[in-house]
């Protein structure tokens, strides 16, 4: 007898066969798969948590939004497979508010996660992520990814409207604003560099703020200790809550633009710091090669394959 095959549940990979008691059916069902991982960590627990989906095809973007809501993260990630030439995997990337093109952290940890799961890219040592802003390099150096500054989508000054807005809804002495501009690399960024890392500190931002609101700190420490400067990072929740992003790579590429084209930064690069107002702590290299930046950090896997069901 012909051997009757069912897929069942079109939502994910590996596929797991079942047979159907006292029956000659095989039963492929797909099980989503869940990890998390700490991305530009400093030690356990330190960086910035990610949750990422793998086998999330068959869902529903109304689902991935619930689903990144019900998690809590800054934000969540379904890995897909690539729809354009070039790419090892493409991405879609959430958080609570909505769905952004382009993250940072959520493009390091969903690489190390693509990795982890078996993934093996075109290209030796490089993965290329295919996600809103187009196709993202990402290096493979053991735990230390970095990947390549996608272009600043805007950029140029805030008008005096917007400055004032975004150092009332940061809590900055606007004393200390050396420069506020747009760095809007997917996020929106709105980025106020200010005097110093203390400065930094110092913010105390407003508990709301209008959907969407993306605010940036910068400021330098000096050439003293394990890092040159010190972020902070703002978003809105999908219910106006200013909320402190632990460690943010999208923000850290548009600030290293914004420090190279002013003349605060230059090769080699730097490293920076983020995440010490909320119990993070945070360390993000960056590499200065020519025209190209390159945001590194390391990726640990805290959870690997957990069932996922929705």
């Amino acid at each position: 007898m012909a051997q009757l095959v069912l897929n069942v549940a079109l939502l994910a990979c590996p596929l797991q066969a079942h047979m159907v008691a006292g029956a000659n059916i095989a039963v492929y069902v797909n099980i989503m798969k869940l990890d998390l991982v700490d991305v530009f960590a400093t030690g356990a627990l330190s960086g910035n948590p990610l949750a990422v989906v793998r086998g999330g095809d068959g869902l529903e973007t109304a689902q991935m939004l619930a689903l990144t809501r019900w998690l809590g993260f800054s934000e969540t990630t379904f890995l897909l497979p690539p729809s354009e030439p070039g790419g090892d995997y493409r991405v879609r990337i959430f958080y609570p508010a909505g769905e952004l093109p382009f993250a940072g952290h959520p493009t390091l940890g969903s690489a190390s996660a693509w990795l982890a799961a078996g993934g093996v890219p075109a290209r030796a040592g490089v993965v290329v992520q295919q996600c809103g802003v187009g196709l993202v390099e990402v290096r493979i150096a053991d735990d230390n990814l970095a990947f390549r500054a996608p272009p600043l989508r805007r950029a140029g000054p805030l008008d005096p409207a917007e400055r004032a807005e975004a150092i009332r809804l940061a809590g900055v002495d606007p004393a200390e604003v050396i420069d506020a501009v747009h760095a809007d690399n997917g996020p929106g960024w709105r980025l106020l560099h200010v005097s110093s890392a203390q400065a930094v500190l110092a913010a105390k931002p407003m508990a709301t703020a209008p959907v969407p609101t993306d605010i940036g700190l910068v400021g330098a420490w000096g050439d003293d200790g394990d890092r040159q400067f010190e972020l902070r990072a703002f978003f809105t929740d999908a219910n106006g809550r200013l909320t402190e992003d632990p460690v943010t790579g999208s923000l850290n590429a548009s600030v290293a633009q914004h420090l190279l084209h002013r003349g605060h930064a230059a090769e080699p690069g730097y490293i920076a710091g983020q995440g010490q107002c909320i119990g993070a702590d945070g360390r993000i290299a960056v590499a200065i090669e020519g025209d190209a930046i390159w945001i590194g950090g390391k990726a640990r896997m805290i959870a690997h394959g957990a069932a996922l069901s929705l």
